[in-house]
């Protein structure tokens, strides 16, 4: 019997391309409507109207509103700033200070390189969430201090990730020619080293997205990020748990749009990989 390999199945480019580009606005439309959230609120996110407390889904109020009467569609669509650009402030400083350290730890090398990546190593050792759980407790919980905690957990993996990859780049010929040439280690890990281990780090980033929103929400679910009355999904989830089983709409409504946020940069961060996978690019 001949012997069938098998092959992991190639994606057309045009087809990558559309959908990149599609995935990639549905995300910019996202980013966009959580930073003028401010103005596409239906009614005040912050007003309290008893008399219209837990009121079912309807045409003035879709989403329902709270046990104080506040129109749930606005909170949620006012939570949306602070649990997107929360997750995206916390992404873009792990993956700066991660690649930093790691082709600083590459570069370097000797004692440098294993005391940071045995901190790494340290850091790694714990589990995650437990971890920033404990550091954001010890610090007393809001939005800033569970970004540190988090933080805290997650340099490591773009740490690991930039001095592999950095280290693979100093083994090629062209690197040995670039510093035969004369050129300081500054100028070669800003234009050699950096650009070519770019892409490996951007999907990582990019995957990465969704993981951090819903730690992020985690952590103000548990009561140790975002603190009442400011609109979080996650927060807003722990507020309105308890109504779950009589009034669903107010806690489905914040848990629906982290459901629907971590969806669309997932779909993204996959498309980001197949586009930069060089199996591809044929």
């Amino acid at each position: 019997m001949n012997e069938v390999s098998v092959r992991a199945p190639k994606i057309s480019r045009d087809r990558l391309k559309k959908k990149l580009y599609f995935f990639s606005l549905v995300a910019a439309l996202l980013i966009l409507a959580a930073f003028f959230s401010e103005y596409l609120c239906p009614y005040d996110p912050y007003a309290q109207d008893m008399s219209l407390a837990k009121a079912a889904p309807s045409a003035q109020h879709l989403l329902g509103t709270d046990r104080y009467g506040r129109d749930m569609l606005s909170r949620v669509i006012a939570g949306s700033f602070t649990s997107i650009f929360s997750t995206l402030a916390l992404v873009g400083f792990i993956t700066v200070l991660g690649t930093i350290i790691g082709v600083f730890c590459a570069w370097a090398g000797k004692w440098i390189d294993t005391v940071l990546m045995r901190l790494a190593d340290m850091f790694l050792a714990f589990p995650g969430l437990v971890f920033a759980l404990a550091v954001a407790a010890v610090l007393g919980g809001g939005v800033h201090n569970a970004i540190f905690a988090l933080a805290a957990i997650s340099w490591p993996k773009y740490a690991r990730l930039a001095r592999s990859q950095t280290l693979a780049q100093q083994e090629l010929p062209y690197m040995q020619a670039v510093r035969m040439a004369g050129s300081s280690p500054l100028k070669i890990i800003r234009k050699h080293v950096l650009p070519n281990i770019a892409g490996p780090i951007l999907v990582t980033a990019m995957l990465d997205i969704g993981t951090m929103m819903i730690e992020l929400a985690g952590l103000s679910f548990l009561g140790l990020g975002a603190k009442p009355p400011i609109p979080e999904w996650g927060s807003m989830m722990s507020d309105t748990r308890n109504l779950l089983a009589t009034q669903p709409w107010v806690t489905l409504a914040p848990g629906f749009a982290i459901f629907l946020s971590v969806m669309i940069f997932n779909l993204l961060g996959d498309t980001v990989r197949d586009w930069l996978d060089p199996k591809n690019r044929r």
